[in-house]
């Protein structure tokens, strides 16, 4: 097929990735802790440690799980927020052969039991905060082996400060059930002194079941295999290097502010920023404004990846605004559509434009980005990354036309092999000819150059016309009165469908009537909000995407 794009790589960015060199995704950890091996490669509220100290963690973590004989390719969950562990436990969970299973810590008792239910993990670390939510899944579906882990882990004596606080102090872990079970301290302890073992792995082999993020439906859990991984770091190694020059980041600060359970997070900050020997500044909670700011203060952000609703915080944040940007050098933002108006007041603001990417847990994520030279925000999402091919798809699979919309699907090393146990799903996902569907209506420009309209299901047709909420939701959010905004389609007995607003004010004062004025000065009829509600807030989910599907869901709930 054509790649239009390739003429428009910026110098240095090849056309291909090779993985070969690589057995397995450890192969990049061993390399990169022997590589950078006094560099910090973690900090968490002060603490830091070392590429060595890390990679001798991660070992005695994989030595212990050898130790508990599980079979090869079993499942090891892993439930907890940005903490040290977090990082050696992935890591431990990769080296002795099993397959990592990213839990979101903030699950009820009923969405935990469906992904355990699904995944059937053997073993689970879990932050001791939530082990009482495990307590409220049926026993049967619980991990035999539980290891708790806990805030101070590999923090030496402030650690036990911290441990003492958050149970004794603010109470911050409720009672369980699971007394007698590991700690994450010990096993490392006992870990040392057991030998690990290299297992027989190759790129093929499944290493995450990453769970989709259910904000369109039943989550399912995709099957990235260790070449998945490998190639998708060393794509965005690829792209990456005309911000970063020939050290490729090595020693710069990247601020972790996604949670690492995300895919984004989990491949950027994680997996990319080992690999490349950064330093990894790990932020628990990004909705604490000030916790992020006083991590950014202390170590000079190089590197930040973000999604549009943490840009939006911070640049509206007085503290932030006074913070040294001089060390920034490249600002990701993807997880959803970075808005125009947002990433202009960034770029005032920290003299770096956004870089905004595309891509989805199923394809590990990355699969699109803009030129990371780039000088300004460009409002698209860019070129497919090296080795990719994008098509852009009518209804019958079939490509249209350049600049024409339809349905983008991605074809690459690191699209996943499909769904964990859902055949028909899996083969419903990927074309003939092995294109993966995304759902997302797109078009792409004569250079190559791809352009997200909207999410297929988030579609709302209004009278025969196809309305697409991230159009509209730009306009709204141009306005200097809006914070944030969000547009979902409502029943409407006249037109099928109709257009609601959900607005949180930056301005107190702002009143519906200049909202519409707004509206229908930029927006033709049809694409005008039908009805305007004022929220103090939207809801989101942990990686700060607003949740859609919530807000659509309520008039049936009400009703």
């Amino acid at each position: 097929m054509e790649k239009p794009w390739l003429p428009h790589y910026p110098q240095g960015v090849p056309e291909e990735i090779s993985t070969s060199g690589y057995e397995s995704l450890s192969d990049l950890f061993t390399e990169a802790c022997a590589r950078h091996a006094d560099r910090r490669a973690l900090v968490f509220m002060g603490r830091s440690i070392t590429y060595k100290e890390l990679g001798s963690v991660s070992t005695a973590v994989a030595a212990w799980i050898q130790a508990q004989e599980l079979p090869a390719g079993s499942r090891v969950a892993l439930m907890m927020p940005n903490v040290l562990a977090y990082v050696p436990a992935l890591l431990a969970a990769l080296q002795a052969g099993m397959v990592a299973v990213n839990i979101n810590p903030m699950y009820t008792a009923a969405e935990l039991e469906a992904q355990l239910r699904d995944s059937r993990p053997d073993l689970i670390f879990i932050f001791e905060s939530f082990a009482a939510t495990l307590g409220q899944v049926p026993a049967d579906l619980r991990p035999s082996k539980i290891v708790l882990v806990s805030a101070g882990d590999l923090m030496g004596l402030k650690g036990k400060v911290i441990d003492f606080a958050a149970r004794h102090v603010k109470r911050m872990v409720p009672t369980h059930a699971f007394s007698d079970a590991f700690k994450f301290d010990a096993v490392v302890k006992q870990g040392r002194s057991l030998s690990f073992k290299k297992p027989s792995l190759n790129l093929t082999h499944t290493a995450v079941l990453q769970y989709t993020g259910g904000t369109t439906g039943t989550p399912k859990g995709a099957e990235l295999s260790h070449g998945n991984l490998v190639a998708n770091v060393l794509q965005v190694q690829a792209v990456a290097r005309p911000a970063l020059g020939e050290s490729g980041g090595a020693g710069m600060v990247i601020l972790t502010a996604l949670p690492l359970y995300h895919i984004f997070a989990m491949t950027v900050c994680g997996l990319f920023a080992l690999h490349a020997g950064m330093c990894s500044v790990l932020v628990a909670d990004p909705r604490k404004l000030d916790t992020l700011v006083a991590a950014w203060r202390r170590d000079p952000v190089g590197i930040f990846p973000a999604v549009n609703t943490l840009f939006n915080a911070l640049v509206h944040n007085e503290a932030f605004q006074q913070l040294d940007f001089s060390s920034l050098r490249l600002c990701f933002g993807g997880g959803a559509a970075v808005q125009r108006a947002v990433a202009e007041k960034w770029k005032e603001v920290t003299g770096r434009p956004i870089i905004e990417g595309y891509g989805l847990t199923e394809t590990s994520p990355v699969a699109i980005v803009n030129p990371t030279n780039a000088i300004e925000y460009s409002g698209d999402i860019g070129l497919p990354v090296p080795s990719t091919e994008v098509m852009i798809l009518d209804g019958n699979e079939q490509p249209v036309g350049l600049g024409e919309a339809g349905e983008v699907a991605i074809r690459g090393p690191q699209v996943m092999k499909g769904y964990w146990g859902r055949s028909d799903d899996t083969r419903a996902a990927f074309t003939a000819d092995g294109f993966f569907k995304t759902g997302d209506i797109g078009i792409m420009s004569p250079d190559g150059r791809v352009r997200i309209i909207d999410r297929k299901k988030d579609m709302i047709l209004v009278s025969g016309f196809n309305v697409y909420p991230n159009e509209v939701e730009q306009v709204v959010a141009s306005h200097p009165g809006v914070l944030e905004c969000v547009v979902v389609g409502v029943p409407d007995p006249r037109s099928g469908e109709a257009v609601k607003l959900y607005v949180v004010r930056k301005d107190p004062s702002l009143t519906v009537e200049e909202l519409r004025h707004w509206c229908a000065e930029r927006l033709t009829p049809y694409k005008r909000p039908h009805q305007i509600e004022f929220r103090a807030e939207l809801p989101k989910s942990n990686t700060g995407k607003i949740l859609r599907r919530v807000l659509r869901d309520e008039p049936s709930q009400k009703a």
